[in-house]
């Protein structure tokens, strides 16, 4: 038997793209197919439209993920949540874990169907849009 909690049903919900606050749930860390590199996969789960506090879409989890060939695209992610990113610096990926951050969120065509995704844009929960 298969059972479907509300959270696998708002999986594939497409999500009008938006800036969204979201809190980050896990994380999944796995080496990549080739296993020359590690994949980190945060679960984050949308908590509302971070710039008209609209909550239709609150509960809708995505995935955004990371991969260490490519760490750059960490920066933006760990600087939201107040990292100093400088040379050298060194963070523990699993501290994201618990927090609040805010993501810019697009659908995309994937396989012949439309996805919600994140293409590394964040910023710090409560940012001066204007300044962003």
């Amino acid at each position: 038997m298969i059972e479907f909690t509300q959270r696998d049903i708002l999986r594939g919900k497409l999500v009008e793209p938006a800036w969204y606050k979201g809190h980050i749930e896990s994380l999944e860390k796995k080496l990549a197919a080739k296993g020359d590199s590690t994949n980190y996969n945060y679960e984050i789960t949308l908590l509302k439209n971070a710039d008209n506090g609209d909550e239709k879409f609150a509960g809708v989890p995505v995935t955004v993920n990371f991969n260490t060939k490519a760490k750059g695209f960490m920066i933006g992610f760990f600087a939201a949540m107040g990292a100093e990113i400088t040379a050298g610096a060194r963070f523990n990926e699993d501290n994201a874990v618990g927090k609040d951050i805010e993501l810019y969120i697009t659908n995309e065509e994937y396989d012949g169907r439309m996805i919600n995704k994140c293409k590394h844009q964040y910023r710090p929960v409560g940012a001066d849009v204007a300044a962003v």
